[in-house]
């Protein structure tokens, strides 16, 4: 997302007498993530601003037209080179009449009362910039109520304003080297209340002759003038030399007569740990709640205020303390607000394209062809099942057939003819999304040039295998799940990703889907010739059994069968039966009433392999580990949980005496199963998340 942000004319971006706006936006665009893609817009004559991305705005002034029309005009024949998404405005409201029938986003920032400012002072103003703008953002609560006088509309100041207070920087503070320093910032005017500060000093410097008090700060339209030995007045400077004195302070005195709409000073004192003393105007109570507040706005009370506290030092290193210790408005975190403001419009916008548009989905996995159907009833199939019923074009490549297929001499592992099929692929077909799953043999290099070919290409991946450290294969299913972990932008697992012994960036939760293409039987409906079904393989690829292993699974069912005899067992995978595949599974689970979801290794939240799928689907009475934790979805009137092979040997048999409530439990795991985790609904939910928009459907997980 472009941004364009429009300074007001002649304001200074630049250390050169750079006022609140100009250092509001220089830092919070400096930690926005949108911070490479926002163009920032002035007219100075200052030759260094403060970030490289800013553009100056030359204009020949016309005595017959408006300087702020010419300035606005000049900005949007650049602005249209760059084509942003969103134009910013700062506390220009008059501007926005020559904005509106730009066909791009519009936030206008108020930095100032809104009521005292040209476009926004009456209220058919206001209205107007109502129905004009997008979002517009207020420096204070204070300055957001005054917008909305005459206004009684909290749906729009919901929907179409947000408050973000100005920021600063925190840093480390030692508040032994706190010096005996009262400070004054700011314009040396009566409306800022230098008078009232001014007279108050004199007594305490008088009255305390080891402290000091230091004003930065001119003024030459008012002649307000104090003396005192111990009062040092400095004029204009650089903001990071007044942040460095700050750290020094000890009490910091705002004292403004005007309404501050929010007021940097004070939220600067408190963030480097001095104790303020305000008035009680405007937006100025906002900047911090460990200010002492004035009751009364006068010299004697600013005097009796600072006495209180240079006598109790106690309090004062409290006061300073907690400012200090609940300053939380760092540039960081308006920042952070900011782009969440931002990116309601990315959102909408990838919703209506969502919506209206479809999807090109480059779906990358593999897709067993070279076992000639043997291996048909996949999660991948499944899943394409679900974006095409969702409306979406699907282009399937399948990696490990095609490096299979294409080993040659001068390919000897087929990874170049990869490589150059999901290039040209991708060249041709231009997808929006690339979904991959337990593609390892997709190199991390292709998926780069995917995205520098277009910068708003999507990828993600879906891993099915286990990634507990308690289960088989650990280390290298940990590692091919990170192996391009950089440039993924989601990531999809069967196993809950907070109960990972490591971070998998980006991830999300995603059970196995079904689909009423595969999982077609409904064996509550007829009385089966088995109790019991269970099937297992020594791997998918191998197809058949491999002398001389076995794991934990065989030493369990066959340890069930022999404290279970009364129980009639179908088990394939072990004890020299052959694993079962494509349509003879479905004829062998086909004539089972219960089925054992046993997966390998230790039980972790949530993680089950497809075979879940494949026994609840098919409307067998499902039986399943409780330290799965999947009795977060599903009640004991759908799925039966058991505690150990105890647990377990005592429910298989009596379901297999009640099997009138057995089957109707049976159908309800089925019907819920298809309800909520079928191939539509997890496809959905890997676009939604991927493109961070909200979908229109409910995941219960």
């Amino acid at each position: 997302m472009k941004i364009s942000v429009l300074l007001p004319y002649k304001e200074n971006f630049s250390e050169n007498y750079a006022g609140a706006v100009s250092l509001f936006v220089k830092d919070t665009i400096k930690n926005s993530k949108y911070f490479k893609s926002t163009y920032i817009f002035g007219n100075t004559n200052y030759k260094k601003p403060f970030l490289k991305n800013y553009i100056n705005v030359f204009l020949k002034k016309n005595i017959f037209q408006s300087s702020s029309k010419i300035y606005v005009n000049e900005f949007l024949k650049i602005e249209k080179k760059i084509n942003s998404d969103i134009i910013e405005v700062h506390n220009r409201p008059n501007y926005i009449k020559y904005l509106k029938t730009t066909k791009k986003k519009l936030i206008l920032y108020f930095h100032n009362d809104p009521l005292s400012m040209t476009g926004s002072t009456l209220l058919k103003d206001r209205i107007f910039l109502l129905n004009h703008i997008d979002k517009i953002i207020f420096n204070s609560s204070w300055s957001q109520k005054r917008f909305f006088i005459d206004i009684d509309n909290k749906d729009l100041l919901k929907q179409k304003t947000a408050v973000c207070f100005q920021s600063t920087s925190k840093t480390k503070i030692n508040f032994s080297e706190k010096k005996k320093i009262i400070s004054f910032i700011g314009k040396l005017n009566s409306a800022k209340g230098y008078d009232l500060f001014g007279k108050a000093m004199m007594k305490i410097l008088s009255e305390f002759k080891d402290w000091k008090a230091v004003v930065y700060g001119d003024e030459p339209r008012e002649n307000i003038l104090f003396q005192h030995k111990n009062l040092i007045i400095n004029g204009y400077t650089k903001h990071e030399k007044i942040l460095n004195f700050l750290k020094k302070v000890s009490i910091s005195v705002v004292c403004s007569r005007w309404e501050e709409p929010f007021g940097r000073t004070s939220l600067e004192a408190a963030s480097r740990g001095s104790a303020v003393i305000i008035s009680n105007r405007g937006g100025l109570p906002e900047t911090t709640n460990s200010a002492i507040i004035l009751k009364k706005l006068s010299s004697n009370e600013i005097y009796n205020e600072i006495k209180r506290l240079i006598t109790n030092k106690k309090k004062l290193v409290h006061l300073q303390k907690k400012n200090y210790r609940n300053f939380r408005f760092n540039h960081k975190y308006i920042s952070d607000l900011i782009d969440n403001i931002r990116s309601e419009f990315i959102s909408n916008k990838k919703l209506n394209f969502f919506r209206n548009k479809t999807l090109k989905v480059m779906h990358i996995t593999n897709f067993n062809e070279r076992f000639d159907g043997r291996l048909h009833y996949n999660t991948g199939r499944r899943l394409n099942n679900g974006f095409i019923r969702n409306g979406h074009n699907v282009l399937t490549i399948s990696d490990r057939d095609i490096i299979h297929n294409n080993k040659s001499i001068k390919d000897p592992k087929g990874q170049s003819s990869l490589d150059r099929k999901i290039i040209e692929s991708f060249n041709n077909f231009k997808p929006d999304l690339v979904v991959l799953g337990h593609a390892d043999r997709v190199s991390k290099e292709t998926l780069v040039k995917m995205k520098n070919f277009d910068k708003n290409l999507k990828i993600s991946q879906w891993f099915l295998d286990p990634l507990s450290k308690y289960g088989p294969d650990h280390e290298n299913n940990k590692k091919r799940i990170l192996d391009k972990i950089d440039i993924i932008d989601n990531s999809f697992l069967t196993t809950d990703p907070k109960s990972l012994s490591f971070n998998v960036k980006n991830s999300n939760y995603m059970p196995n889907p079904c689909d009423e293409a595969f999982e077609t039987l409904s064996n509550y409906e007829k009385n089966c010739n088995f109790d019991v079904f269970f099937a297992m393989s020594h791997g998918v690829h191998r197809g058949s059994l491999k002398v001389g292993k076995n794991d934990d699974r065989e030493f369990f069912i066959n340890k069930l069968i022999k404290l279970n005899q009364n129980l009639k067992f179908d088990v394939y995978g072990m004890n020299n039966v052959q694993p079962i595949w494509a349509e003879n599974f479905i004829n062998k689970i086909s004539n089972s009433y219960m089925g054992l979801n046993l997966s390998r290794g230790k039980p972790i939240k949530y993680y089950s392999s497809d075979r879940l799928v494949q026994i609840i689907g098919n409307g067998l009475l499902t039986f399943v580990d409780e330290k799965t934790q999947l009795s977060d979805f599903f009640d004991d009137n759908e799925m039966i949980f058991y505690k150990d092979i105890n647990d377990l040997s005592y429910k298989l048999n009596k379901y297999k005496k009640d099997v009138r409530s057995g089957k109707k439990i049976a159908k309800n795991g089925k019907k819920k199963y298809f309800k909520y985790f079928n191939s539509s609904l997890v496809s959905e939910y890997i676009i939604s998340k991927t493109f961070n928009i909200k979908s229109k459907y409910k995941f219960v997980w």
